[in-house]
């Protein structure tokens, strides 16, 4: 296949663009990936330069062009059971707290978030966790999780809940034979007590405000914020604490960090925070 080149002007257009859209900062080091992931497209659009492509995208109204272009773009890499000492604290010492406040007489109604859920291995994850803790626990909460991307492709995935032998391999052999309709190629399909628990949708990051009419008691947003910079991420930050419960949690992926200093939320342990402060709307 014939690689059409970008360069730096082009490159500069289509990163500014991005980022003004969807708040993902491509820096020069992402330009080799830019060209790599968008180059089968240009070239099935029949186009010969990225200003070709860039004028396409920018011409038309509804936006369409635009989620496919970043669709090409976004990494929606992710597996089950990720960074796997979260879902251990959420079972061990989040739920158990949540609990404690639903006998107190408290709402009931479990709402989690998990935010920039890639192709659903999170969201089925915490489906897991959750329902093997109600299980086990004399505990009155009803999960929802709400589960969001940008990607149009990896949310058509995640719906589906379908995986490979590799892709599902992470998940313990006795909770794949619960909680997944097992293939005989050792593939497998997320199961309808898994599904009806989960609600998948479109969102974008960069909206000013959120469609929620309730508040969140977890959000879970893991190795998303590295594709930002610290303006974007203080903002999406303090989206959070808006729709976040008065007493919630906040998981992010190990390799980011809000700051100590951070005065919304307060450090519980590495990537783990606790929601302070009252909520604004």
């Amino acid at each position: 296949m014939n690689m059409i080149e970008i360069n730096d002007k082009e490159f500069i257009k289509i990163s500014t663009l991005v980022y003004d859209k969807f708040g993902i900062n491509l820096t020069e080091k992402k330009k080799a990936l830019v060209r790599g992931r968008l180059n089968k497209l240009i070239l099935s659009l029949e186009f010969t330069t990225f200003s070709e492509y860039y004028d396409y995208v920018t011409d038309e109204k509804d936006g369409t062009r635009l989620l496919d272009m970043v669709d090409k773009i976004s990494t929606n890499h992710s597996y089950f059971f990720r960074e796997s000492d979260h879902f251990d604290y959420l079972s061990e010492s989040v739920l158990t707290a949540l609990c404690d406040s639903s006998r107190a007489g408290n709402d009931t109604k479990l709402r989690i978030w998990c935010a920039g859920c890639a192709n659903g291995q999170e969201a089925y994850t915490l489906a897991i966790v959750i329902n093997e803790f109600l299980e086990k626990s004399n505990c009155s909460l009803k999960p929802a999780i709400l589960a969001t991307d940008i990607s149009v492709s990896a949310l058509e995935n995640a719906v589906k809940g379908y995986y490979s032998e590799e892709g599902i391999s992470g998940v313990p052999e006795n909770l794949r034979k619960k909680y997944f309709k097992m293939n005989p190629d050792g593939s497998g399909t997320a199961n309808k007590q898994l599904k009806d628990l989960i609600l998948f949708k479109r969102l974008n990051f960069m909206n000013q405000t959120f469609p929620f009419k309730n508040r969140f008691d977890v959000v879970f947003c893991r190795n998303v914020m590295i594709y930002f910079d610290n303006a974007t991420k203080d903002n999406l930050v303090n989206k959070f604490h808006r729709y976040m419960m008065d007493t919630s949690w906040l998981f992010i992926g190990h390799s980011e960090t809000l700051g100590r200093n951070n005065g919304n939320f307060r450090y519980i342990k590495p990537s783990t925070y606790l929601r302070v402060g009252a909520a604004s709307r």
